[in-house]
């Protein structure tokens, strides 16, 4: 391995730079040293990695862009060559499932996920998602289509007065409450830890106790919730039964937070009215149902990919491993390493 002779920290990212400024790029260049991969799977990744640090690491810092699914799950095998100089690990998506980050933390690896940048798209396609299933609006467009001039649409419900309540009180729960606020909706929630009072006037949301209480009063149900050890089938039958008959169901947080199986059996009772899912267990495959079900409006995990967040999530993963180098804490760190 060649010796790590380099005055400025050395970074590797498993892709290119595709939105980010190129003045804000060049600047940090003069403070860092950055060498992207052109890898299109994880095959190639691991080997391009390998071969990386022997050629021209150590790397201080690891950064993964928008656009993982073809190198996932990212394993200790996936990030072994980067130990024991990288530093840090950033990621330019909220959620960190696909991470081992116990791995990491032993190994004294900070990782960092962004917690602005896609916050505020994923709550617009809370919201967007949140209406279409109260408003009904995809068999509605689908019989437009057909020539059905509205069918049997009968007057749908009203947004106005609903309880929203949203599981996860995160930047994207909070996000989607202050949207859902503008719709006259009395917006509840429940979280590991609750808000600060300040924090519950500014977004004008009640705390619920237990995620029971939440699902029992709640006409729309939100997940906004990280996916982990804790979360995984976080709604299965049991929480479904525990529901308002008709209740309206919302997740742009990740597929597997809902036991898919459970919610297939209270669509068709009719405990869920209709649902809607940017996410999915198994994604890119999507269960046949939620295709082909009138019950569902689907979208290909859409919530944070826009081109302000792209640009915005590449900046702040560049943002945290500033910090790290210049203070020697990331901005936001999802673990804590004590030893650096």
């Amino acid at each position: 391995m060649s010796k790590h002779t380099h005055s400025k920290p050395k970074i590797l990212s498993l892709m290119p730079f595709k939105a980010i400024e190129m003045e804000y790029l060049s600047d940090f260049k003069t403070q860092f040293i950055i060498e992207e991969l052109n890898v299109s799977n994880r095959e190639e990744a691991i080997a391009a990695i390998r071969s990386n640090v022997v050629e021209s690491g150590p790397y201080d810092a690891f950064i993964v862009l928008m656009g993982t699914k073809p190198y996932e799950p990212f394993t200790p095998e996936f990030l072994a060559p980067l130990i024991p100089h990288c530093k840090t690990i950033v990621s330019a998506s909220a959620g960190y499932d696909k991470f081992p980050i116990d791995w990491l933390t032993e190994n004294d690896i900070w990782f960092c996920n962004t917690r602005n940048s896609v916050s505020e798209p994923t709550a617009d396609m809370a919201m967007f998602l949140t209406l279409a299933v109260i408003r009904d609006t995809s068999r509605a467009e689908k019989s437009a289509r057909a020539g059905l001039w509205r069918n049997d649409h009968v007057p749908c419900t009203d947004p106005s007065g609903l309880k929203l309540g949203i599981i996860g009180m995160g930047a994207i729960g909070k996000h989607h409450a202050r949207k859902a606020s503008v719709f006259n909706m009395h917006v509840q929630y429940y979280n590991r830890r609750r808000l600060p009072p300040e924090d519950e006037l500014i977004y004008n949301v009640t705390y619920c106790e237990t995620l029971e209480d939440l699902l029992r009063t709640s006409d729309v149900i939100s997940v906004s919730c990280p996916l982990d050890a804790t979360t995984k089938g976080l709604l299965s039958h049991k929480e479904f039964a525990q529901m308002k008959d008709g209740t309206f169901l919302v997740n742009t947080a990740r597929g597997a937070i809902i036991d898919e199986h459970a919610l297939i059996a209270a669509l068709e009772s009719g405990k869920v009215a209709r649902a809607g899912l940017d996410v999915f267990e198994d994604e890119p495959e999507i269960n046949k149902y939620f295709i082909e079900s009138d019950r569902c409006i689907i979208q290909p995990h859409l919530g944070g990919l826009t081109q302000k967040a792209r640009r915005d999530a590449e900046k702040e993963c560049l943002e945290n491993i500033k910090s790290l180098f210049s203070t020697g804490r990331p901005v936001a760190p999802v673990n804590e390493i004590s030893r650096r």
